[in-house]
């Protein structure tokens, strides 16, 4: 009885043993998924593709058996990365039959030993439900700052009969290209059917940072977009800010939300930024502050869409200021600093199908809801973009060598005067 005793003891301690080990070893997994921290290094704020009614070309691409691989300059570097992908206007589930990414070599050539496959949840392939998203499972890949990175993905569908709206973001002001048919994501050298201007199907990318690293999120329109630079060179304002960082050894990630011709109140060029708040900047993972720069389509647009002509009762100052006041609210509810940028001249602005876009009554409101950004207190702090570029001896215009060309954006000098006149401090 005694060694019978004495046996159960030792059955019993093992046991024990085993469960502790096991107890231990499940602490220390979770411990390790606690203390991952991820951050944006970039993103782009997407729009449901349509075009022009009865135009069946400006109607945007649709996609057959083929793979895209598509360019994006990352911000904050990092040695793991994943990817968001978005299926948010998507009436239909999306198939992804394989993704990747990889440091790009350059235009569509990649570096061969750089490429990763992206899984999700273990697996090659995933569908994207209706309206949503899906995060890619972390890859292990140096991403170093400021670098660009090619991402893969292989749509075996064919979208065009789906029925269903393509998740895009137009105006990317950087090439990205479209195979001939199949699945090319593992040729470095990619067979280009054709090469686009626009992101699909494509939200962010993110890297594991160290612990209080964060991202700073630019909520604005065509003049945060890059309108007015030149494409594949990077030379938006925000690219200029994540620059200024890198230089200046501030890890932050910059988070460019900008859509040519969006407006704080009305949508158009995509929904308003009110409307799309939530999922282009408290969405963002890592974020700790905001930039707004919005508000110069509701001064010059009073129409929803562009080329229309004015409606009888444009936005005034106190609308727009109001729809500011929501933002910054809304920004502060969720513990983000969050700064105010002045509205930049547009005194000569020549679009054709908007030719009263700059009038005396709209320089008056642009004045007047600068003077509330600048005065008001009501955002964390503010960046002048105005005084920035303005002409001295012409105010309400853009200084020559800042401009486009095009009198409403800036071109790649102008940008970089802009990112220029963020104080770095902000942003520790």
């Amino acid at each position: 009885m005694r060694g019978e005793n004495a046996r159960n003891g030792r059955h019993y301690l093992l046991i024990a043993r085993i469960l502790v080990g096991c107890l231990v070893f499940f602490q220390v997994a979770l411990s390790a998924e606690a203390e991952e921290h991820w951050v944006g290094t970039w993103a782009t704020a997407v729009v449901e593709q349509v075009g022009i009614p009865g135009v069946p070309e400006s109607q945007g691409p649709s996609f057959t058996d083929q793979t895209l691989r598509q360019i994006v300059r990352v911000s904050l570097g990092g040695d793991r990365v994943r990817v968001v992908f978005s299926n948010t206007f998507g009436t239909m589930p999306l198939e992804v039959g394989a993704a990747q990414v990889a440091r790009l070599a350059q235009d569509s050539t990649i570096v061969g030993e750089s490429r990763r496959a992206l899984t999700f949840s273990g697996k090659s392939s995933v569908v994207i439900p209706a309206g949503s998203v899906i995060f890619s499972d972390p890859a292990t890949l140096i991403v170093p700052a400021l670098s660009e990175l090619a991402i893969d993905l292989y749509l075996p569908g064919d979208t065009a009969t789906s029925g269903s709206p393509i998740t895009t973001h137009s105006g990317s002001f950087q090439t990205n290209y479209l195979s001939t048919s199949g699945n090319h994501i593992q040729a470095n050298e990619f067979p280009v059917e054709a090469s686009l201007p626009s992101w699909f199907f494509l939200s962010r990318v993110e890297v594991e940072a160290d612990e209080g690293v964060g991202a700073v999120v630019v909520l604005g329109d065509s003049i945060t977009d890059g309108t007015g630079s030149t494409s594949d060179t990077n030379n938006r304002w925000p690219d200029h800010l994540a620059r200024r960082l890198h230089e200046a050894n501030i890890p932050m990630g910059v988070l460019n939300l900008g859509i040519a011709g969006n407006r704080v109140l009305s949508d158009g060029a995509g929904v308003s930024a009110l409307a799309r708040f939530d999922r282009d900047v408290l969405a963002q993972t890592g974020a700790t502050h905001v930039v707004v720069l919005e508000g110069i389509n509701d001064v010059g647009l009073a129409r929803n869409e562009l080329g229309m002509p004015r409606s009888e009762i444009p936005p005034t100052a106190a609308d727009i200021i109001a729809g500011h006041q929501q933002i910054v609210a809304r920004a502060k509810a969720q513990g983000l600093k969050v700064y105010g940028a002045t509205l930049t001249p547009f005194e000569g602005i020549a679009i054709p199908v908007v030719p009263d876009y700059w009038t005396p009554e709209g320089e008056s409101t642009r004045q007047a809801v600068n003077d509330w950004i600048r005065s008001s207190g009501a955002y964390d702090a503010v960046i002048d973009f105005d005084a920035a570029v303005q002409n001295p001896a012409a105010p309400t215009e853009f200084l020559p060598e800042y401009d486009s060309g095009d009198h409403l954006h800036p071109g790649d000098t102008g940008y970089e005067a802009m990112a220029l006149a963020v104080d770095l401090e902000l942003l520790k």
